[in-house]
Order: C-alpha cells, then sequence, then structure tokens
C-alpha cells in the first residue's frame, strides 16, 4: 500500500513516520484563510450580545416608563440566551448530519438578517411597546444565528486548524474564537461612544440603531469566504452523514462522562462570567456619579479592555502547557483573586482605582483559563462524526449557566444582606471562587490528556471502539464528497486509511 511504502521508504532515510506526516502537512501560512473563516464569526457573538448593554441604557434614557418599568428590560437583554441554545443544539446536529458548511451559511445568513431588522425595530402606528416587541423577537433569532457559530464554525475551525503545523494549533484555534468573542466585547462598547460623539445626545434613538444594525457588517464580510470553505480533511475521512444509521447508544456509552466533564465547567464557567458583568454597573456608579453616558460608555470600553490580555496569553499558553493545565492555572490564580476581593472589599470599594483593577484581573484570569480553553477542550476531546452534537451540548450548558447565573447571583447578594451591605457583594465572589476551586480539580483529574494530534487520535480511538462492537466503520466517511484524490484502503480495520488513485491502482 502507498502509506507502506511512504513509511518504509521514510524509514530506509532515517525519517520517522510522526517526521513524513508533518512534512505533508500545509503550511500554516496556506491554512490561514479556513482557520478564519471559519473561528471569526463568533466576533458577531461577542460584538452583539454585549453591544445591548449600551442600547439598554439608552433605551432606559428614551422611554424610562415604557421600557425602565417593564418586563421588556429583561427580555430584550436575556431572549438572545434562549435562542442560543436552541441554535447550538441544532446546529450541532446540522453540522455533523450534514455538513460544517451549511451550518456556517446558515448561522451566518440569520445574523445578517436579524441584526439588520434589529436596527429597523418598528411597531404598527409608531407604537413604542409594538418595536420593543419587535426588538425582542429579532433578538431571539439573533441568539439562534449566533448559537450556530458555536458547534459549525468552531468545530470547523478546530479541523482546519488541525491541518496547519504542529505546535500552533491551539492558539490558532483560540485567536479565532474566545479572542474574537473578547474583541467583539471591546468594539461593541466602543461603537456606541464613536456614534455618540458624531451623533450627540440628542439623537440617541440613530446611536442604538446603527449599533445594532453594524453588527451584520461582520457576518456580511465572512459570507464569500464560507461560500468557497471546503470541509477539512478529517471531517470528509469520519462523517456519519452517510451512514445507515448512528449509533447513539454506543456514542452515548462512549462520551457521556467527558461530556458530563466539559459541560460542567463550561456551566460554571459562564455562571460567574456572565454574572459578574453585574458588577460593572456598580463599579460605574462609584466612578460616575453624574451619571454622564459619555463617561459610562468611556468606562465600558475600559472594563472591556480587560478581557484581551488574558485570552491573548492564554493562547499561547494551551500551546505550550497544554489548554488542560492552562484552564486549570487560570482558575485556580482567578479563585486567589477572588478570595482576596471577598476579604478586601470594604477597603477596596473605599479606592475604586484599585477594584477596577484587581476586577479587571479577575475577569482577565477567566479569559486565560476557561475562557479560551474550555472550548478548546471541547472541541478536542470528542470524535469528528458527533463533535457538533457534543461541542453543541457542552456550549448550550455554558448558556444555561449564564442564564441561571444572572438569576441566582442577585438572590446569593440579598440573602447574604442585600448590595447595599459588605456582605451582601462579598457573597458572590466567595462562591465563585469556590466554583473556581471545583473547576481547576474537575480539569486536572477528569480531563484527558490534550496533545497537538489529538484529533486524529481521538478519532482512530473511536473508530477502534465502534468496530470493537461489532459496529460497521466503512459507514465512515463521505466518498461522494472530493476526497482531493483520496479513495478508501481496503486493507486496514475497516477502511480506516486512505490512499492516492493511483496507488490504489497499482
Amino acid at each position: 500500500m502507498a502509506e507502506e511504502y511512504e513509511s518504509n521508504k521514510a524509514a530506509s532515510v532515517g525519517v520517522s513516520d510522526d517526521d513524513l506526516r508533518e512534512s505533508q502537512k500545509p503550511s500554516s501560512s496556506g491554512k490561514f484563510w479556513p482557520i478564519f473563516a471559519t473561528g471569526a464569526g463568533l466576533f458577531s457573538d461577542g460584538y452583539l450580545n454585549n453591544a445591548i448593554g449600551s442600547v439598554n441604557t439608552i433605551l432606559k434614557i428614551l422611554y424610562p416608563t415604557q421600557y425602565a418599568d417593564s418586563p421588556a428590560t429583561s427580555n430584550v437583554s436575556s431572549i438572545a440566551f434562549a435562542g442560543t441554545v436552541l441554535g447550538q443544539l441544532s446546529f450541532g446536529y446540522i453540522s455533523d448530519h450534514y455538513s460544517r458548511k451549511l451550518g456556517m451559511l446558515v448561522s451566518t445568513g440569520i445574523l445578517i438578517v436579524f441584526s439588520i431588522l434589529c436596527a429597523g425595530s418598528w411597531g404598527a402606528g409608531g407604537s413604542v411597546g409594538g418595536m420593543l416587541a419587535a426588538l425582542t423577537a429579532y433578538r431571539f433569532f439573533i441568539g439562534v444565528g449566533i448559537g450556530g457559530e458555536y458547534p459549525a464554525g468552531s468545530v470547523a475551525c478546530a479541523e482546519a486548524s488541525n491541518e496547519i503545523k504542529s505546535g500552533q494549533r491551539n492558539r490558532m484555534f483560540v485567536f479565532f474564537t474566545n479572542f474574537m468573542i473578547d474583541f467583539g466585547f471591546v468594539v461593541s462598547a466602543f461603537v456606541p461612544l464613536v456614534l455618540l460623539w458624531i451623533c450627540s445626545e440628542n439623537h440617541l434613538n440613530t446611536v442604538w440603531r446603527v449599533s445594532l444594525g453594524l453588527g451584520a457588517i461582520p457576518p456580511m464580510s465572512l459570507f464569500w469566504l464560507r461560500l468557497k470553505f471546503k470541509e477539512p480533511e478529517q471531517f470528509r475521512k469520519n462523517t456519519m452523514r452517510n451512514a445507515k444509521s448512528v449509533p447513539y447508544l454506543l456514542i452515548i456509552r462512549f462520551y457521556w462522562f467527558r461530556l458530563v466533564i466539559v459541560a460542567l465547567i463550561w456551566f460554571i464557567y459562564d455562571f460567574s462570567a456572565y454574572s459578574f458583568s453585574l458588577y460593572s454597573s456598580t463599579i460605574l456608579n462609584h466612578i460616575i456619579p453624574d451619571g454622564s453616558l459619555y463617561k459610562t460608555f468611556g468606562w465600558n470600553v475600559v472594563l472591556n479592555l480587560f478581557y484581551l490580555p488574558g485570552s491573548f496569553l492564554g493562547a499561547f499558553s494551551s500551546d505550550i502547557i497544554g489548554p488542560r493545565y492552562t484552564l486549570a492555572i487560570g482558575v485556580a490564580l482567578q479563585a486567589i483573586v477572588g478570595f482576596i476581593m471577598a476579604g478586601l472589599y470594604e477597603h477596596l470599594q473605599r479606592h475604586i482605582a484599585g477594584f477596577v483593577v484587581i476586577y479587571g484581573i479577575f475577569q482577565t484570569l477567566g479569559e486565560f483559563g476557561p475562557g479560551d480553553c474550555i472550548g478548546l477542550i471541547a472541541s478536542k476531546t470528542c470524535a469528528t462524526p458527533v463533535r457538533g452534537q457534543y461541542y453543541g451540548i457542552a456550549a448550550a450548558a455554558g448558556k444555561i449557566g449564564a442564564f441561571v447565573g444572572t438569576y441566582v447571583f442577585p438572590v446569593i447578594i440579598k440573602n447574604a444582606g442585600g448590595e447595599d451591605t459588605t456582605k451582601g457583594n462579598q457573597a458572590p465572589f466567595w462562591v465563585s471562587s469556590s466554583l473556581c476551586v471545583f473547576s481547576a480539580f474537575l480539569a486536572i483529574f477528569l480531563l484527558p490528556k490534550i496533545s497537538q494530534e489529538c484529533i486524529s487520535e481521538e478519532d482512530d480511538r473511536f473508530r477502534e471502539y465502534l468496530y470493537s462492537k461489532g459496529w460497521d466503520v466503512s459507514q465512515l466517511g463521505d466518498h461522494d464528497m472530493d476526497m482531493d484524490e483520496l479513495v478508501p484502503s481496503t486493507d486496514v480495520v475497516g477502511g480506516a486509511e486512505y490512499e492516492k488513485k493511483e496507488d490504489a491502482a497499482n
């Protein structure tokens, strides 16, 4: 066979099989655009999710009775969570059973259409209530599009990054997934400030509508790249899309425990991360007693900038020491800082600059650890045939954690004494820091080792498991797709390997 021939030829000149496979990998620069096209869609997640915070502030000013004193205040902000969970679960199935490309194109289209509709939200006869109802409905569908980016775009990004040089794969995945989300946070905080400078406080209606409408530009810029996107080789060789039946019972037996651990860590991270955004308003209230909208938006940019250093450093750490240890170190350090903030809260409250800095460090450590690594771990601890659904379930657990946290944290504060007391404001830091310690334990002792070759290794392990259980593994792979001149080999277990057509003919 061709692979044996190449291996023997390499051995005769003193080159190992691993070296040969590495030399056959395309260069990093040659695979840059597929990684960008697949992962960068999560910029829209960061932008559209975070922009609604500034929009919320403006709508409360414009409609103090119809909005600020109505359920619409929470609905407009939280409805996207429900849509995101639906998108993560449904697009997980779509990306596995149809294609990563289809999932990405549909989610991109949803984001474009409903970002524009959000900007043009209008009620019948100019009704404010109708406008807010329309905005709420459009936000739900934006959530669906955002949710689709996780199991379609992120999973395809992980598989595309597997085709670049070993030693750079994890950081490339992080740069075009979580770093993009964090960059979206910063831009979504800066855009309303710029629009406020341009339009002034006399045209706030323009500021919030244009802020949301600009969210359509990033997915528009990606749509053409995604049209040209070709499914990663790992997907084409291992997909179950043409299988007569999907062995869900075997899959659950094989992955249930690992999925529970990954989903639990993601739940804990989002439970704390999204809930602590509540403290942004507390900080701003101390810094800006006069309630200036310019100062509020400006300081919001500063607070969001703290996400970037942790995300940037965590990307490199995930390649150097691996995502499992990076996650554990991040949450362990975050727990230490959180305990310090809880213990010194009363003192820090009187020195708001110090509070902002330490709070920023707390946030950036969260991005360094689980922010960067939980998606990376979810995408690389499961085999290709079910990676989209596995990732989608884990990510949905995270969003549910965020939704639960935003409701539970105020209850924790209230039961500890209320938001006007030191004990009340200390309580979330005690809870979150304790959960960080628990996450570190889960990561160190219950997550598997994640190497640079883990995607290929996991596919082999999964294939061998299915074969040992009597499932026909020759069903894996899509032989109708463009396989780059690759055909299944017939003298390995279930057609697990591929060879060049001309060699197969010989």
